[in-house]
């Protein structure tokens, strides 16, 4: 059997009775560990699993899968997937490659960041389509995410922005040269999302994300929920407008993994208020509420 499993946003105890069970019964584990990312180590996960775990790159999950699927019609496998198994496109590659081999499949599901942002006091049925954020470099400054959100924007919808990581990844130097050397781990902040959003408006123009007028909220860590041993706090929450998210201080917003919500106008009162406990400024976030998005607060 080959089970993908999903592990939650947080820790070793996010795992599921039923994953944690196929985890016991499985000859060979692999994490994949580029899509996401857990909050804590390998070796604690082999600590509390009592088994030793295969780190599995982009690499060996896109173009060695053969080696993740050997024996599995045999004996037990398991790749462990941060969050939910089909929160990435790789993982729905890889089960069809298992059932193309007629190897049989077990999917198990947990918390990922598409649900767990509800944390935020926005209702999940009123978000429109995520997008994805990347890093922008001196010649590549990709904008079409502008039109998603402006989609969402015209049907009140809110967006969930997924912010771009970098593992294992190399130069385009290294690639070009072929060279195996990996630039250090990078995860884009809150600080930098906002400012390249604010840079696509500053060039669209379409008043989409005018910084003074669109609410955001920003999350980081969602899952989290007690300090580590370097006294970082598990999940937090900052919420704002735009403009105000552009002038927060950058360790303000907490620990990667963050994510981002641009507020859609179908905005209800007790949204409003739930978030309105995060708010940098509690006045600026109703005023903008009631005044902008047209809500009726008391």
């Amino acid at each position: 059997m080959f089970y993908i499993i999903g592990l939650g946003l947080c820790d070793e105890k996010d795992i599921t009775v039923r994953g944690l069970e196929a985890v016991k019964s499985c000859s060979r584990i692999y994490l994949e560990a580029y899509t996401s990312i857990l909050m804590i180590s390998k070796e604690r996960l082999e600590a509390f699993y009592e088994k030793p775990i295969i780190l599995a790159d982009r690499d060996m999950v896109e173009t060695q899968s053969d080696e993740i699927l050997a024996n599995a019609d045999k004996e037990n496998v398991a790749l462990l997937v941060v969050g939910d198994p089909f929160g990435a496109t790789t993982h729905t590659d890889i089960i069809l490659r298992a059932r193309t081999l007629r190897i049989p499949t077990s999917i198990i599901h947990n918390a990922s960041i598409m649900n767990a942002i509800g944390a935020c006091g926005l209702q999940l049925y009123n978000f429109g389509q995520a997008v994805s954020l990347v890093f922008f470099t001196d010649s590549w400054r990709p904008d079409s995410f502008y039109d998603r959100i402006a989609e969402n924007v015209k049907l009140g919808m809110h967006t969930l922005v997924l912010l771009d990581i970098k593992v294992k990844e190399q130069s385009e130097e290294n690639l070009a040269r072929g060279r195996k050397i990996y630039e250090p781990p990078r995860y884009m902040s809150i600080s930098l999302a906002v400012s390249q959003l604010i840079e696509v408006e500053s060039n669209r123009k379409e008043g989409i994300l005018d910084p003074d007028n669109t609410l955001a909220i920003a999350l980081s860590r969602v899952g989290g929920f007690a300090s580590d041993v370097n006294g970082d706090v598990g999940q937090k929450i900052v919420a704002g407008t735009l403009r105000e998210l552009s002038e927060t201080p950058a360790d303000e917003f907490g620990s990667p993994l963050h994510s981002l919500v641009i507020v859609g106008k179908r905005l209800h009162h007790l949204e409003v208020e739930y978030a309105e406990e995060f708010a940098r400024n509690r006045e600026q976030w109703r005023k903008v509420a009631a005044g902008v998005y047209g809500v009726a607060l008391d």
